[in-house]
């Protein structure tokens, strides 16, 4: 039994509440080991990198909150952190250099908003993922935020759910847009349909496994399954239950559902799965994905007559409380109280009146946030890096602002349409395999002196045609990226890297919805 497995054999994760005011009184360094690796049952991490210090992960089901929510936040940061904030890859908020001393008024905060950060970290469905732009996209198949919403109820708090052989990532939406990278996770609801008579029934084709980090990108795939909105919630109950009682929990590295697919092979799976429904399932419908993607940033009408949505890029995803504070003002004064995070670091205010947008584009606040960043800017994601993790190789953050505005002061207005997404260590946390150009951050020898550098892949992608990203060039040193790419982005060639044809990933046509 590997240690992990010892810690929630002894006791479940959820348990360590009752001590967390203990630990407030009595220090950080009066945690035991065993509890440091509970508190991320609440979403409290402890980061070598800053001794004494705690990161916060609040969830935020689907990136939707409301103004209050960000402004809490931000006021949250300014007070009890170091004023800066992460917005992540998974649609949450982090708060970093968080003393335990602070956490009991901090929790009592974001609960006057309605927010919290409960099994946000360990073996635990995580934050659920939805499109940024759900009910406002005039061309999504359906929205998905009741189904988020519902799957969030039942896991909070249920100890059905805090004992999961790994972590556990989830993703579901009715955009056809591949605004999420659903291939990555281990369970992601995505867009189908069945025809029938002159009209259609909407709901999700189901694909599972999928997964970065260790081992690379492996490719979630169809489980052949069609779901409605209504039965969503029992199905994901039963996938997850089968990998909760089945999956592998020796080792830490095979954990994942992925390992147990791999194993047992989609139709055994799925056969499991109905036996815990009971039933048999529907086959997987018509897939209504498009091939092209479209991360929502920028301004863009909703299907609301009247009403568009801003985004707003928030460059590398880190912003200072003081910004944030200021974004939610703007979402008070120009739209209607809300605000959604993207998946690629946008903030997105929804709401905004045709009468109202050319006064919000002129606020001094825009010139940094800009809602029309250039190609390189727009499509720029990454993780935390090793200012604050202590799995990061190097510092990611500003690697990839000064490598982004280099590339814009070379190359001008002549760079194409293009995602740079960096990673500062192999678990994958910007998705540098999902990317047009991936950035995997390690040390280097140069000239007898080991140095910051990146291996650079091309060519991910997720959507109806997944590929993983392959790698071109290895141990270029960061110092040197930019003039590295300066020769490639130019030659980037996203329509021949992401080719149209639609492969494996779109399930059988649907002439009519099956009976009975």
């Amino acid at each position: 039994m590997n240690k992990i497995e010892a810690i929630k054999y002894e006791r479940d994760g959820l348990d360590i509440r009752e001590a967390i005011d203990r630990y407030a009184r009595e220090g950080w360094e009066s945690i035991t080991e065993d509890d440091v690796q509970r508190l991320k049952w609440y979403g409290l991490f402890l980061r070598n990198p800053t001794p004494g210090c705690f990161m916060i992960r609040v969830r935020i089901p689907g990136g939707q909150a409301t103004s209050s929510q960000i402004s809490m936040l931000a006021d949250i940061a300014a007070s009890h952190g170091n004023r800066l904030l992460d917005i992540t890859t998974r649609q949450q908020v982090q708060l970093r250099q968080i003393r335990i001393e602070e956490v009991p008024a901090i929790f009592a905060k974001m609960q006057e908003v309605g927010l919290n950060s409960m099994q946000t970290g360990m073996d635990n469905v995580r934050n659920i993922m939805t499109c940024p732009v759900a009910g406002l996209n005039p061309d999504e198949l359906l929205d998905a935020t009741p189904v988020v919403k519902a799957l969030t109820q039942e896991i909070l708090s249920n100890r059905e759910y805090t004992n999961l052989p790994r972590k556990y990532n989830v993703a579901v939406t009715g955009c056809p847009d591949n605004c999420l990278h659903t291939e990555t996770q281990d369970l992601a609801l995505v867009p189908a349909y069945y025809a029938q008579g002159g009209g259609k029934i909407l709901g999700f084709n189901v694909l599972a496994g999928g997964k970065l980090g260790s081992g690379g990108y492996r490719i979630a795939t169809p489980l052949d399954i069609f779901a409605t909105p209504g039965e969503a919630v029992a199905v994901f109950r039963a996938i997850t239950f089968v990998y909760r009682d089945s999956g592998y929990r020796d080792s830490r590295h095979t954990a994942r559902l992925a390992f147990l697919l791999d194993d047992w092979g989609e139709p055994r799976f799925r056969k499991e799965v109905e036996s815990r429904l009971g039933r048999a399932l529907l086959p997987a419908g018509v897939d209504a994905r498009k091939v092209s993607v479209n991360d929502h940033g920028g301004v863009y009408r909703q299907k609301q007559q009247g009403l568009n949505y801003v985004g707003l890029k928030i460059p590398v995803g880190r912003i200072k409380a003081s910004d944030l504070k200021q974004v939610a003002e703007l979402a008070d004064r120009y739209g209607r109280g809300e605000i959604r995070i993207s998946p690629t670091q946008t903030l997105i205010i929804p709401g905004v009146t045709d009468g109202k947008l050319g006064d919000m584009s002129e606020e001094p606040l825009l010139k940094e946030l800009a809602y029309n960043p250039s190609p390189v800017l727009k499509g720029l994601v990454s993780c935390v890096g090793n200012d604050y993790c202590n799995l990061a190789v190097i510092e990611t953050k500003s690697r990839a602002l000064e490598t982004a505005r280099a590339l814009e002061a070379r190359l001008g207005s002549g760079i194409k349409p293009i995602t740079m997404h960096w990673s500062g260590c192999p678990a994958g946390c910007g998705n540098h395999l999902v990317a047009d150009i991936g950035l995997l951050g390690k040390k280097a020898k140069v000239n007898g002196q080991v140095v910051d550098a990146v291996d650079v892949f091309v060519g991910g992608r997720s959507g109806p045609d997944p590929k993983q990203a392959v790698k071109v060039l290895e141990d270029v040193p960061c110092d040197k990226l930019a003039s590295v790419l300066e020769g490639l982005v130019p030659y980037h060639a996203r329509d021949k890297l992401h080719r149209t044809g639609r492969g494996k990933a779109v399930a059988r046509p649907q002439a009519d919805f099956p009976k009975g």
